[in-house]
């Protein structure tokens, strides 16, 4: 059974001509779509034949998947809409992809254009290469393409660079996920798994719960956990508010019974701090994020997933 084609659409507020030329520049295109580090034109002799090109992605421990295309654009001058047909492939033994065609189709709009892609591939190492494809490569290759239609988006409306958005974007999910394994662990470890390693002895010093520190301890460590779930809301200011709130509260409710406790080299008083700090920086860098969940992965009115019957490739699939 064939694997089922990528599909990615997304209105963005921009004109024809900006997003035709932010896709279409390989010096532009580059610097939004994660699937490619470099891209390369190649000469040819006539607007009319296809633009090759050469592309390369940087994979980790200074691997690279290299491969060649080739892409042919065509207007609806009904519509107003334009295609770019694409077909690429691999020639490289440690490619996942052998080779693949789709589209790029440009959908005017009113004051937005509708951007919207198709494509599949076919894979190597036979079942085993199917297999890892439909579970694990293809979902992630779509997600990547639908994040960084967004990236473009923001870059055309917004007037944010794409290498600024992937910076805040490490930083965002750097700092949001580390915050979070912080409340986790603080309520795990010491308060549920170990709680004589002393977090029940400052319990039972500060008297707020005369006999009933441990089930105490506990509701608090479950508390904490639920706080660091709260990364599914990341994006959310009020799960920051929240946090920040309470990295206020805490500490200093605890240093208001025990104010021997800033002694002590990794007191609240520092703990809270550095969460703190974590907090308010993932507060900031939120804003304006890419998300691939803002585009469709399926064409609108539940269509099937076929090429325009204009595609200026016929084997398109």
């Amino acid at each position: 059974m064939a694997a089922k084609p990528i599909y990615v659409e997304l209105d963005i507020q921009t004109d024809m001509e900006t997003l035709w030329k932010a896709t279409q520049t390989p010096e532009l295109h580059q610097q939004w779509d994660l699937r490619f580090t470099e891209i390369t034109y190649l000469p040819r002799s006539g607007d009319r034949e296809p633009q090759r090109f050469h592309y390369r992605t940087r994979i980790g421990f200074g691997m690279n998947i290299a491969g060649t295309g080739e892409t042919k654009a065509k207007t609806n001058l009904l519509t107003g809409e334009r295609i770019s047909g694409l077909k690429f492939g691999s020639p490289q033994r440690i490619s996942l992809i052998r080779s693949g065609n789709g589209y790029w189709k440009y959908s005017p709009k009113g004051g937005s254009v509708t951007f919207a892609t198709r494509y599949t591939y076919d894979t190597r190492f036979g079942g085993a290469g199917r297999l890892f494809d439909r579970c694990l490569f293809r979902p992630l290759f779509g997600y990547a393409t639908a994040w960084s239609f967004d990236m473009l988006r923001i870059w055309l409306e917004k007037g944010i660079p794409p290498s600024v958005s992937i910076q805040r974007a490490l930083m965002h999910y750097f700092s949001a996920g580390l915050l979070a394994l912080l409340w986790v662990y603080q309520g795990l470890v010491p308060k549920l798994l170990f709680p004589g390693g002393g977090e029940l002895a400052i319990l039972q010093a500060a008297g707020w719960f005369p006999g009933g520190e441990k089930p105490a301890l506990a509701l608090l460590g479950a508390g904490e956990i639920g706080i660091g779930l709260l990364a599914a809301a990341h994006r959310q200011a009020g799960a920051y508010i929240v946090q920040a709130a309470l990295l206020l509260l805490l500490p200093a409710i605890a240093l208001a019974r025990s104010p021997e406790l800033l002694q002590a080299p990794f007191n609240p008083l520092t703990l809270s701090g550095a969460m703190a700090g974590l907090c308010l920086l993932a507060f900031w860098s939120r804003r304006e994020l890419p998300r691939a969940g803002r585009c469709l992965r399926k064409p609108r009115g539940g269509g099937k997933e076929e090429a325009p019957k204009w595609h200026p490739y016929t084997s398109g699939r």
